[in-house]
């Protein structure tokens, strides 16, 4: 019953964070289901001109969504929320303590009803387009292989243990946190032209159901949502047990200096601290 009081009162001072994160993986997975179909499908003037040059095509979606990234995260919304848009970097956030639990469950939430809200946006604009098996509602799935759920399993571990570390040791550095968020689209998109044969390069569990539920299919869903997560949170666990340098400040990927008169002060963003002070 006070968990449902937090929730509540949470929901009525935050209401807008949680919108944000909500447009923000919207934004991504719209522009994930463009840039696919743009690149992939065959009737697209993109495919046919690089027929044949498949690195080209991955390169070119690789470095498109690493923008992508840039963009929410340096983004007025992406700044307002922390531009988390992924349930696995709540939960890290959760775990060092920058970020109340009623506020996470709230993240979350808003994160899934934002990936299934675009993806079936794209679906009832583009229809064949984003269904042709090309393009297949960029759904995620492990490569169908003996060992395959293994592999994407694996391959979703290293990624997002990798991306969570260095997005760590960027935000606890002076030098490195305004830089966060561009070092996290250069691994997006390094991750999209390297990693993708293994797992499909998901990274997002909440990315991975909104084409799911637009697609139908659900094979191996629970890697995406066990892998990423396990993976970050560990990565969070083992930084806070061996850093001993600058204390984290926000659960804001750009990075932020909070003041009393910063909009990301105590009390108007999500609260820093899980289940203290105010509900």
């Amino acid at each position: 019953m006070l968990f449902l009081t937090q929730l509540r009162s949470a929901f009525r001072r935050h209401w807008s964070h949680y919108l944000a994160e909500a447009l923000g993986i919207g934004f991504f997975v719209t522009n994930a289901g463009l840039l696919t179909t743009l690149l992939e499908h065959p009737a697209s003037p993109v495919r046919q001109a690089l027929q044949t040059n498949d690195t080209a095509r991955h390169w070119l979606m690789g470095l498109a969504m690493g923008v992508v990234i840039v963009l929410i995260v340096y983004s007025p919304w992406g700044k307002k929320s922390g531009a988390h848009i992924n349930p696995a970097v709540t939960l890290a956030f959760w775990q060092l303590g920058k970020i109340r639990t009623a506020d996470a469950v709230w993240y979350v939430l808003a994160q899934v009803a934002g990936a299934i809200s675009a993806a079936q946006l794209l679906k009832l604009i583009l229809g064949k387009l984003y269904a042709h098996p090309t393009v297949n509602y960029t759904v995620t799935q492990p490569v169908p292989l003996p060992r395959g759920v293994l592999l994407a399993f694996a391959g979703e571990f290293v990624i997002s243990f990798i991306l969570m570390l260095v997005l760590l040791l960027a935000l606890h550095s002076k030098k490195l946190k305004e830089l966060a968020g561009w070092l996290i689209g250069a691994l997006l998109a390094l991750y999209i032209v390297y990693e993708t044969p293994y797992s499909g390069m998901s990274l997002n569990p909440a990315r991975t159901l909104g084409s799911a539920v637009a697609a139908g299919e659900y094979y191996g869903m629970w890697v995406y949502w066990v892998a990423p997560s396990v993976a970050m949170w560990l990565a969070t666990v083992l930084f806070r047990r061996f850093h001993h340098g600058e204390n984290l400040q926000c659960a804001i990927v750009a990075g932020c200096s909070p003041s009393p008169s910063s909009p990301h002060s105590p009390g108007e963003e999500p609260p820093q601290y899980p289940n203290e002070g105010n509900t």
